[in-house]
């Protein structure tokens, strides 16, 4: 019976297997930590202690907007944005400023602010060609009586 004799474990084939396997995990770290580096940041404000100076005033504007009792939609479909507002009895309102920030929940490259036009029945429209994908909309409402209506909508661009 003639066998092969198995080649001994050395150091050096330790010191290969270890640098092997830490190379990997390094390199795998190294490419992770340059990736979050070079992407969105996900921050939503830039200073939370100045943002949290305004929160007594932000709740207090959220009760009063909860008060008025206001429900809406917004949606876009076929190259076209529209927002529609009603009461709390669902009756339209018409006659607002309507104006929208559009963003990318993951960049900040694409961002923009409209102006909606009001249309029929309470509705306000705009002809907008948003890239496909997924949008953050926030929408800020201003009345004459000085009201105001705030509101934020995930919105799909797609075929």
């Amino acid at each position: 019976m003639t066998g092969t004799v198995p080649k001994p474990f050395t150091g050096r084939r330790m010191l290969a297997v270890m640098l092997g396997f830490f190379g990997v995990i390094i390199g795998v770290n190294a490419t992770l930590a340059i990736l979050a580096s070079t992407s969105w940041t996900g921050l939503v404000v830039k200073n939370s202690y100045v943002a949290s100076q305004h929160f007594n005033e932000d709740l207090a504007r959220a009760h009063r907007q909860q008060a008025l009792g206001w429900r809406s939609t917004l949606g876009y479909a076929g190259g076209s944005l529209k927002f529609t507002l009603s009461d709390r009895d669902g009756a339209p309102l018409s006659g607002m400023s309507v104006e929208i920030t559009l963003r990318r929940p993951t960049h900040e490259g694409e961002d923009r602010r409209v102006v909606l036009r009001p249309s029929t029945g309470g509705s306000y429209a705009m002809a907008l060609a948003l890239p496909k994908g997924t949008w953050n909309a926030d929408v800020a409402v201003h009345d004459s009586h000085g009201r105001d209506y705030q509101r934020a909508f995930r919105l799909w661009a797609g075929e």
